[in-house]
């Protein structure tokens, strides 16, 4: 795991701490639906940053006989686990408190208490969210936008803690709106409303990143730009006559896996050949650092359209 993914996971991990822990004293105080929603999913967020950094832990762990391509999709595991911990945890918890309070709407108390309670809140979030946001632009392209940075980006703890963020900004404004419209309606079916605002918000960044990382869990190939890369490596490499086919696979964030076979030169000796395979081999890791494991297959090229 890069240095920047740990910082944004360890500033989202205290910052859901914090709000988890005053969101449950607020909603004890007010009895608002919208607080008890937004405490169960800062508490769920909370739990998340715990298990990518558990994901990150065990992905560490050195290869073994039965694991020969090591662990690496530990993380991809539980990044998956997270998803599934933000759907039922926090959405389906917060759409049946919402449900709840619609069909038994129950008055918030101490409006005071509440704003104040989700106002920190929002600011201990902008701190989280304004770290993630740091982080990514670390690693993201300037061209590139962060949706799309989240819909392509092979590590996946910096998209989940963006993503998470985000979406926790939004519910606390859902729980604001709903305190406040309830308390000037008279209505308390508002703060109730804002409940189920907030846990649709989490189902949908549930889903979205349930899909990501099976993606990634079933295995993806480098980009299209690494890709090139690769091609290009191997074919300026002496002796290497054409790229016959090439197969790429993560097995983690960092553990890019490349099968190729390449025609080379007919005249060259069992040595001679030896010492292009490596030079093509170092070529491809200086031009894409995340190749790990390479596989080359010598064959001569055969144009089978003129044969």
């Amino acid at each position: 795991m890069q240095e920047g993914s740990r910082k944004a996971i360890i500033a989202a991990f205290f910052a859901n701490l914090g709000i988890a822990v005053s969101k449950f004293v607020g909603f004890l105080l007010t009895g608002s639906a919208g607080l008890l929603a937004e405490a169960g999913h800062s508490l769920a967020d909370t739990g998340n940053q715990a298990l990518l950094m558990l994901g990150g832990k065990k992905s560490r762990r050195a290869a073994t006989q039965r694991h020969q391509f090591g662990f690496g999709n530990e993380r991809y595991f539980w990044a998956f686990v997270v998803a599934l911990v933000l759907f039922s945890m926090g959405g389906l918890f917060a759409l049946y408190e919402g449900i709840q309070k619609l069909i038994h709407p129950h008055e918030a108390e101490s409006l005071g208490i509440a704003i104040g309670i989700l106002v920190a809140a929002v600011a201990l979030e902008t701190f989280s969210l304004i770290t993630a946001v740091r982080e990514v632009n670390h690693v993201k392209p300037k061209d590139m936008s962060y949706w799309r940075f989240i819909r392509t980006a092979k590590e996946p703890e910096l998209p989940i803690v963006l993503l998470e963020d985000i979406g926790a900004e939004i519910g606390l404004i859902f729980a604001l709106i709903g305190l406040v419209a309830a308390h000037f309606t008279e209505n308390a079916r508002w703060d109730a409303v804002g409940s189920v605002a907030i846990g649709v918000l989490l189902v949908i960044i549930a889903a979205i990143l349930a899909v990501r990382m099976k993606a990634l869990l079933i295995g993806e190939s480098a980009s299209t730009i690494d890709q090139d890369k690769i091609v290009e490596a191997l074919t300026s490499t002496a002796d290497v006559e054409r790229v016959i086919h090439i197969r790429t696979l993560y097995f983690g964030p960092d553990e890019l896996m490349v099968a190729a076979k390449l025609g080379f030169a007919a005249n060259l000796t069992v040595a001679d050949l030896a010492h292009a395979v490596d030079a093509a081999e170092a070529s491809v890791r200086s031009r894409v650092p995340s190749v790990g494991l390479i596989y080359i297959e010598p064959d001569l090229y055969r144009d089978t359209a003129n044969a």
